[in-house]
């Protein structure tokens, strides 16, 4: 047998969900990758940012808002265009371009809700990665309950006026753009949620330090502060008072991302972990031999099969408009704690080499854990499941 051959085929079998056109198109998003994100990563992961001109540069590629239309300088494509940037960004680890958030999150938001003249005004320099965007939900001490959120946007004729404080936002710093979720009905709960977007140079808003974290660290994430910010009224997106709805809604494709980059990652970092398995050794063999560990990978390509299938099957649903929401929840609950397990396995099976930043497996642990926490955490997720049963 032609094992070589055989690594180097999809786990699952051949993969229905993409046409020809989408792998070319992944053949475009490899060479972005190799050329300008892969030889730099370890810098910015240093730096704690990407430099802007990186996303220009995938603005000029046409790796930027995808589905965008294109009378707004996207490509009118579908999710499965998106779905590929995400897999090169699990497969090679290069965590730091936060372009999901920005193509596949934020984009759709004012694409669907904004008026036509604030679509035309931003969308464009969004698609060209001349405007970065972000949107501010989780404030201190709120976690996943969105009805907790204290930030609140007060009514002043033509404007509106914003005060509160959001924190672990990624793409912060870089940030040009901000969906801020706040309060327009105070009283209301979740029913008196609005989104509304703040242009970087507003007074009164500013971003607080690039916060340090565990993982994911070429990723920038800020704390933003919102002191009587002033904004035009058209900055409101949709209705007032219907954002939780708006957020809702957006939320499975949020998650399908999440599990997508997952199954990546899983996949990739088995095939590392075979191949540095079949070349280190100890006690004079291959730790490869050894049935313990060749059991564990070979659980390991078993479970990341089994999740490759679902993520597809999730995908091909979305990409007919058939997503539902408790289903997105469970390929983002599964795919996440999957990531974790796995990719704990697989560091332990590089020993203390494992533990070095150097090594690829180390970062890839760290980088996942967040998966679990993000999106709605684990414990949100399973909520959401358990409702349907």
């Amino acid at each position: 047998m032609d094992t070589s051959a055989a690594a180097s085929r999809p786990l699952a079998g051949p993969r229905t969900v993409y046409s020809a056109e989408h792998e070319l198109f992944r053949d475009q998003v490899r060479r972005f990758f190799e050329r300008h994100i892969i030889p730099h990563h370890r810098q910015w992961e240093r730096d704690g940012v990407v430099p802007r001109e990186v996303w220009r540069e995938a603005g000029a590629q046409g790796l930027l808002c995808p589905m965008l239309a294109e009378e707004y300088g996207g490509a009118g494509a579908d999710f499965g265009y998106s779905a590929i940037i995400i897999e090169e960004i699990g497969r090679t680890n290069c965590t730091g371009p936060g372009f999901p958030l920005h193509s596949d999150i934020v984009v759709p938001y004012i694409a669907d809700l904004a008026t036509e003249e604030r679509k035309r005004r931003w969308l464009p320099a969004m698609a060209r990665g001349e405007i970065i965007g972000a949107i501010a939900m989780t404030e201190p001490g709120m976690g996943s309950d969105l009805k907790a959120v204290r930030t609140t946007a007060r009514r002043d004729g033509d404007h509106w006026v914003i005060n509160g404080q959001k924190t672990f936002i990624s793409n912060g710093q870089n940030a040009g753009l901000v969906i801020v979720v706040c309060k327009t009905d105070p009283g209301a709960g979740r029913k008196g949620i609005s989104l509304i977007c703040v242009e970087e140079g507003t007074p009164g808003f500013t971003k607080g330090r690039n916060l340090e974290k565990i993982g994911l660290h070429a990723q920038d994430t800020s704390e933003l502060f919102f002191d009587d910010v002033r904004v035009p009224a058209e900055n409101l997106l949709g209705e007032e008072n219907r954002g939780f709805s708006y957020l809702i809604r957006n939320l499975p494709q949020e998650r399908l991302v999440i599990a997508i980059r997952a199954a990546a990652s899983m996949e990739a970092m088995l095939e590392k972990t075979v191949a540095y398995t079949k070349e280190r050794k100890a006690f004079d063999q291959p730790i490869f031999e050894f049935q313990h560990n060749r059991f564990k990978l070979a659980e390991a390509k078993a479970q990341a099969a089994m999740f490759r299938v679902f993520a597809d099957h999730c995908l091909a649903l979305h990409l007919r408009g058939e997503l539902t929401v408790e289903l997105a929840a469970a390929a983002k609950l599964l795919g996440s704690e999957m990531q974790n397990r796995l990719l704990d396995d697989f560091l332990q099976l590089h020993g203390g080499y494992g533990y070095m930043a150097e090594y690829e497996i180390g970062r890839a642990w760290a980088d996942a854990r967040v998966g679990r926490i993000y999106g709605g955490s684990s414990e949100i997720m399973k909520e959401i499941i358990a409702r349907t049963l």
